[in-house]
């Protein structure tokens, strides 16, 4: 494992955290949180910030590359990608159009993550059958891939009209825009990812890292079998840095319960229990604690699925005054970053052994 050459991201979806008063702020107030956060993970470092598409009231970012085009102009070198952009109610066109201009606008520092999304709001809000949930995606992945090209296309397929040899502007000055697909651990999906030679990003929420470690090894094998380039696989997890672990855990906790009951009453999920968060911390996927806790635990992870880049999702407990948040995401990128690259470059760690 090269240790240099691994990169280190941070993710949110736009979650809304607390003012000094202690109320949750406004949608707005979360967009320029996400920003000012921006700004500060550009200024130590960190490799890149990936913004989330969601469509609910809990998380302020709908549209990804509207608030990374605000960035691109108060930032020098951070990378700005979507985590993810939802492709099966989009149009790829636009997508493509859109992080272009973002592209263009940060000097080459645009990359596109595209998913399905977890949550499924956006199909009726735009006008999309839940029924066509697989052939929406499948044929506009198709589509985006072609796209990347950046030469006239043609395509034809049932969720759009069809393309005879339609240039899409604008072009990007690199020829290519780099692009990830998020994948939630499905078989299927890590196939069609390596089929198209994107980029692999694991969503590991919850569990033991090492279950995903069978998936990095199919999108490996499958890249080679497909012929497509080998490319980076990465990682994202929620996390959240204070100067201790009990001060991270309770700071952390009330906030992440609630966004996960809130989710889980619709889902059919029971309440999530403090003994439940605690075994998740310590066992789990949620890098919470203090720098050498969770450094470790990075760590480990990277290890474990052997991957080149791994995004904390800063922003998972939303109701975390901005304050805290702003702290965890400049210990993180100054001191757990760091501190990982020693781990790494020194003795071995414990790994997380997979389970299959």
């Amino acid at each position: 494992m090269d240790v240099s050459k691994i990169e280190f991201g941070i993710d949110s979806f736009g979650d809304r955290p607390r003012n000094e008063r202690g109320e949750i702020v406004s949608h707005a107030q979360a967009i320029r949180a996400a920003v000012t956060e921006a700004v500060l993970a550009d200024r130590i470092g960190i490799d890149v910030i990936t913004l989330g598409e969601h469509h609910r009231p809990e998380y302020a970012i709908s549209s990804p590359e509207t608030v990374l085009a605000g960035i691109a102009t108060v930032t020098e070198r951070i990378r700005l990608a979507s985590g993810v952009t939802v492709l099966s109610s989009d149009d790829p066109v636009r997508v493509f159009q859109r992080f272009a201009t973002v592209d263009a606008l940060s000097s080459g520092r645009a990359e596109v993550i595209l998913g399905r999304g977890s949550f499924t709001e956006s199909f009726p809000l735009f006008g999309y059958d839940l029924k066509d949930y697989e052939v929406l995606f499948e044929e506009k992945i198709d589509l985006f891939h072609r796209l990347l090209d950046e030469t006239p296309v043609t395509w034809e397929g049932t969720t759009r009209a069809a393309l005879r040899d339609a240039d899409v502007y604008p072009k990007t000055e690199s020829g290519r825009l780099n692009t990830w697909v998020g994948v939630g651990g499905t078989p299927e999906s890590v196939l069609r990812t390596a089929r198209y030679g994107f980029r692999l990003m694991l969503a590991v929420i919850g569990g033991s890292p090492g279950r995903f470690a069978p998936y990095v090894d199919l999108y490996r094998r499958a890249s080679q079998e497909f012929g497509t380039a080998a490319q980076p696989v990465g990682m994202h997890s929620p996390g959240f840095v204070a100067a201790t672990d009990e001060e991270a855990k309770e700071l952390f906790y009330p906030g992440y319960r609630d966004i996960h009951d809130r989710i889980g009453a619709l889902r059919g999920w029971p309440p999530l229990t403090r003994e439940q968060f605690d075994a998740e911390v310590d066992r789990g996927s949620l890098y919470v604690g203090s720098v050498e806790t969770v450094s470790t635990k990075i760590a480990q992870a990277i290890r474990a699925l052997d991957v080149g880049r791994f995004d904390m999702i800063y922003s998972a407990a939303g109701t975390v005054s901005a304050a805290a948040r702003l702290r965890s995401v400049e210990l993180y990128g100054t001191a757990v970053i760091p501190r990982v690259r020693e781990i790494l470059a020194g003795q071995p760690t414990a790994t997380v052994a997979p389970t299959r």
